[in-house]
């Protein structure tokens, strides 16, 4: 069906109003009608009963006879109607007329009854006719018909007074709910052309003057899907401007190394070209690598879903991945808290970017001093404040007063600047992690106030009832 054919919903909502109440209307009249004819003929039926018991009430018996005590006036006067004809015949039991219209036919009452009625013809006009059974002093019927052109014309008066105010009620009760219906669903027909007439690039808020909680709940809604839609562009953008000035950098310094080699004749210089521009595409390539962490993070604010998860399993795979090249660093790498199982609220993938990072800058930054064998070790512990993952080092340490500088991006310390590895953003990729979860990142002082310790902080699991 093409968008021309299809009803409005204003029409839709209207028609599924009104049928049903029309239909529960035509039911409810032709009940009432019903009801009213019945008791209407009840009512007409009783007149002429008793029409017909004032005629029996002036038959006199004598010697064997039966005649009617009253003149063709009386008889008039006892069966007037300004309206209805009505005829009238005194018979025996064996049918022979006494008194009235030959024509005027009897049936015999049952058994159980004095009297019946029925509903005949004379001269094609119809007629409502009793028939009475008198059995004392002598036994013999009395009928008398009527006509029915007053019944008639009071089912029809009822009819139309009952029938007609009804449509005309209907009618305007239509039109009040046609009318009601569209105000209520003005904001609807505004929220469309709004969102018709923004830009493709407007992503604010669209503006709804909500009369109903459904409008307001679709309005919530539909703004709600703007802002994450929003955050996702903003996201990309920012993305896309951060791998444009970012690997401008590395990709100009893999350039000049590479025009640099070529301009050499001798072949060390070719093999120490060759291992700058290596060590250039690392760098190039941990850094895309972080900002697709990054907007993976922004991505996944809106759509997240967080589960109960084994830390230690998660933290067993990380340190054995890293395990080879801590070897090759030679660094001691181990862990702790390990044998026992310990369950947190949080992302299986989000987690191991975490334990990843902070295994990264710990084996680029926390590498000790001097002849001192560097340490590195990661702790799931218990706190009161809920459950520690930490990435312990006996590094040179950050300071109290950068803690803070270090959670924004491209922020790097002294030993980042000094190894000239890294770009800033494995903290802030952590800490937008642990906002994800409900968690939260700590640094402080590793033991003996030596070192780092960086710690995501879990919120304990709420125990069942």
């Amino acid at each position: 069906m093409t968008e021309q054919g299809k009803p409005s919903l204003r029409a839709r909502v209207v028609r599924h109003i009104m049928v049903p109440l029309g239909l529960t209307w035509l039911a409810g009249t032709l009940v009432a009608l019903s009801v009213a004819s019945y008791f209407t003929a009840q009512a007409f039926d009783r007149a002429l009963l008793d029409d017909a018991y004032s005629v029996a009430a002036n038959v006199r018996s004598g010697d064997d006879t039966l005649q009617l005590a009253l003149s063709p006036r009386e008889v008039n006067t006892v069966l007037f109607d300004q309206v209805e004809s009505l005829f009238f015949a005194v018979r025996r039991i064996d049918g022979a007329l006494i008194a009235g219209e030959p024509w005027l036919q009897t049936s015999t009452p049952p058994a159980a009854a004095n009297h019946v009625f029925v509903d005949t013809e004379y001269r094609s006009t119809k007629l409502r006719a009793v028939t009475l059974r008198i059995n004392k002093p002598a036994a013999f019927l009395v009928v008398v018909a009527q006509t029915t052109q007053s019944r008639t014309s009071l089912l029809e008066q009822l009819l139309l007074y009952s029938i007609g105010p009804q449509i005309l009620l209907l009618v305007l009760l239509a039109m009040w709910l046609r009318r009601a219906i569209g105000s209520d669903l003005r904001p609807l027909s505004e929220l469309q052309m709004a969102v018709d007439q923004r830009d493709a690039y407007d992503l604010t808020p669209v503006p709804v003057s909500a009369t109903t909680r459904d409008v307001e709940r679709l309005a919530i809604a539909l703004n709600a899907l703007l802002e994450r839609v929003g955050q996702s562009v903003r996201a990309q953008r920012e993305f896309a401007g951060n791998v444009a000035h970012e690997l401008r950098t590395p990709l100009a310094g893999i350039g000049a190394l590479a025009e640099y080699g070529l301009a050499q004749q001798d072949p060390q210089a070719w093999r120490e070209q060759l291992a700058g521009i290596a060590r250039s595409q690392a760098r190039a390539s941990h850094l895309v690598d972080q900002l697709l962490a990054l907007a993976l993070a922004a991505e996944a604010k809106a759509g997240i879903r967080l589960q109960e998860v084994a830390l230690e399993e998660i933290v067993r795979d990380a340190v054995l991945r890293f395990l080879s090249r801590a070897d090759a660093a030679g660094i001691d790498l181990g862990a702790r808290g390990l044998e026992q199982s310990t369950h947190v609220l949080g992302d299986p993938t989000l987690i191991e970017g975490i334990v990843n990072n902070l295994l990264d800058n710990a084996l680029r930054y926390g590498r000790a001093g001097g002849s001192e064998p560097t340490a590195i070790t990661v702790a799931i512990s218990q706190t009161t404040s809920g459950t520690a993952l930490s990435v312990i080092d006996n590094g040179p340490g950050i300071s109290a007063e950068v803690h803070a500088h270090l959670m924004g991006r491209w922020a790097q310390g002294e030993a980042g600047q000094l190894l000239g590895q890294g770009v800033g953003l494995g903290l802030p990729i952590v800490a937008q992690y642990a906002g994800l979860m409900q968690a939260r990142l700590e640094l402080k002082p590793g033991p003996q106030g030596r070192g780092l310790t960086a710690s995501v902080v879990f919120a304990n699991i709420a125990a069942s009832p």
